[in-house]
């Protein structure tokens, strides 16, 4: 594993709805991995989530009513202290042993680090789910000239020098593609690492059909850039 020079200065940022049965655990192994980091949670849930959170430490941003995920993850980005933020979906889906060699790949001179679950298919991820991201990622070459497998991925690092700087559209779905693409467009050094992508725990709140069109949506603003720039050591 990978030395953490910056395990005091990680924020993890989590973006909940309803994650009760699984939040327990992901800030557990947060907290083996990189015992130093500031936990972000912006909760919207209905659920005993945000008190599970604030009892396991984590620093709970309450976001009632919903704003919808944009907003949530952007007031968890801004409120993060870390010069490191890594964000992470609290359903077990993503391997938080991960961060380690995102964090030693923005200490070797990257801005920020995709994690892609496509390197194949993943047993744990749908079909029609995958065949989206699958196309998504196409897309991303074609309209945006960004060379990436997976635009979508809910694990990455950024340093919170590119996130105070880079200005990016928080309202609506799709966030994270923007927050991929416009970096890359911005001339940005971003990297992709190849992940695991496991069985999520608890039931899925994703919106297949909005976040398809606000995926396009977001996709078309970054379109017809002049020159390709593939993503820095797609590596495992």
């Amino acid at each position: 594993m990978p030395d953490l020079r910056h395990a005091q200065t990680i924020s993890v940022v989590m973006v909940t709805l309803n994650e009760e049965a699984a939040i327990a655990k992901v800030v557990a192994d947060i907290r083996t991995v990189v015992p130093g980091a500031e936990v972000v949670v912006v909760d919207s849930s209905g659920d005993a989530t945000a008190e599970i959170a604030a009892a396991a430490g984590c620093r709970v941003i309450r976001q009632v009513p919903p704003r919808g995920y944009g907003p949530a993850l952007a007031e968890g980005l801004r409120s993060a202290q870390g010069e490191i933020v890594v964000t992470l979906d609290c359903d077990g889906t993503y391997p938080v042993e991960a961060i380690p060699q995102m964090v030693a790949a923005l200490d070797g001179g990257l801005d920020m680090v995709n994690g892609s679950r496509l390197q194949h298919k993943p047993a744990a991820m749908p079909i029609g789910n995958y065949l989206a991201n699958v196309a998504f990622a196409f897309l991303a070459r074609a309209l945006c000239s960004v060379h990436t497998s997976d635009v979508h991925s809910g694990m990455r690092a950024y340093r919170k020098s590119l996130l105070a700087a880079f200005a990016y559209d928080p309202d609506g779905m799709a966030l994270p593609v923007e927050l991929l693409v416009g970096p890359v467009q911005s001339g940005y050094r971003v990297g992709e690492l190849f992940i695991d992508y496991r069985p999520r725990i608890g039931e899925s709140t994703l919106r297949p059909l909005p976040g398809t069109l606000w995926t396009l949506r977001r996709l078309w603003k970054w379109r017809r850039r002049p020159q390709a720039r593939t993503l820095e050591g797609e590596r495992r």
